[in-house]
């Protein structure tokens, strides 16, 4: 039950082209304790008084010259669609009465006005329509809590897939800047090529986990600082394959991308990546925009055998190829989106350069 006292303090708003109905109306509401009423005489008001003041009630006349009170209450409805309309409709005509419910009115008051109809009326009216404003705040609440805790675990779930990230290359000291930047870069990319925001967070949270395999391979091979022999290529090569396995029985839909991702991500677009040779289209998209990413983190950093590359050393060899990388292992929409953003990708490393 809502406090009496609450009720008698709702906002009421009375229109009526007659004086004499106003002046009526508003002495049986002071009479019975009633506190906030306003009115007025001209219909054409009511949507500029209702936005500013924001009425619980609005006892509103059907006969009025101008603008009749169906009119109204269409205005209303178009100025706050999702809004629930507080309108007690006035009428003396009985046959009206089903056209304003119709019209979205939640109750009606007969003319003329008998003292106990109105104020049990205007009291229900009233008191459900402060139940509604009290069950919507308690909603966003709830919904602002919601998204709070939402916040709270996919932070915490991002952490978790970075401490996986540093054991998989637990002693590359740049391995955790690496893998923030991969999100980063995921994420830009996917919103660039028209991605809705759900695909474009959760590539932000799956692309970090695209080299986990790398935790089952022996250290003197991961971590190896010149050229690897044949056998040591193919022991590096298994490291799509052997993430895809850790991240692919998961419910999880951030662990199943990060599986696709896994598995994918050293396939190119012309067919010679490894470890199953896709090419084209056959290649999941989500693994075609962070092979591109990875590749340009990969040219940016310094490696065991490798020193970092400068911004524009990297732009020229993914655009024009060095060899070992070229353009045509790229998917080229991405490529293309890739090239007219590349400053973002370059603001991106130096942001997160070191951590």
């Amino acid at each position: 039950m809502m406090n009496p006292a609450d009720i008698l303090r709702g906002k009421i708003l009375i229109v009526d082209d007659q004086e004499a109905n106003v002046i009526l109306l508003e002495r049986m509401l002071r009479g019975a304790g009633y506190l906030s009423l306003t009115s007025t005489l001209n219909p054409c008001e009511v949507c500029s008084l209702h936005a500013e003041h924001h009425y619980d009630l609005i006892l509103l006349d059907l006969q009025m010259p101008g603008m009749d009170g169906f009119q109204v209450m269409e205005e209303l409805k178009e100025v706050a669609p999702n809004d629930y309309l507080p309108v007690l409709v006035i009428t003396a005509q009985p046959g009206q009465k089903l056209r304003a419910l119709r019209a979205g009115a939640k109750d009606f008051v007969s003319k003329p006005f008998e003292l106990p109809e109105v104020l049990a009326r205007v009291h229900n009216m009233l008191e459900v329509r402060l139940l509604h404003k009290e069950l919507v705040g308690y909603t966003d609440v709830l919904e602002q809590r919601v998204r709070e805790r939402t916040a709270d675990l996919q932070e915490s779930y991002l952490e978790s897939i970075f401490t996986m990230m540093r054991a998989a290359e637990h002693k590359d000291e740049d391995t955790g800047a690496h893998v923030k930047r991969i999100s980063y870069y995921s994420r830009a990319l996917a919103r660039l090529l028209g991605e809705d925001e759900a695909f474009a967070d959760m590539i932000f949270i799956a692309s970090p986990m695209h080299d986990i395999g790398k935790i089952g391979i022996p250290d003197h091979v991961l971590l190896k600082p010149s050229g690897f022999t044949p056998n040591e290529w193919e022991i590096m090569k298994g490291h799509p394959l052997m993430g895809s396995k850790i991240l692919g029985k998961s419910n999880s839909p951030y662990l199943r991308m990060g599986a696709e991702i896994a598995l994918n991500h050293h396939e190119r677009w012309d067919g010679g990546g490894y470890p199953n040779g896709k090419r084209g289209q056959a290649i999941p998209r989500t693994a075609r925009i962070m092979n591109i990413c990875d590749i340009y983190d990969a040219l940016r950093s310094r490696r065991p055998y490798k020193p970092a590359m400068d911004h524009a050393k990297a732009m020229d060899i993914m655009t024009r190829g060095d060899g070992r990388t070229m353009p045509e292992h790229f998917d080229p929409v991405i490529l293309d989106a890739f090239q007219q953003n590349h400053a973002s990708f370059r603001d991106v490393f130096g942001t997160y350069a070191e951590l």
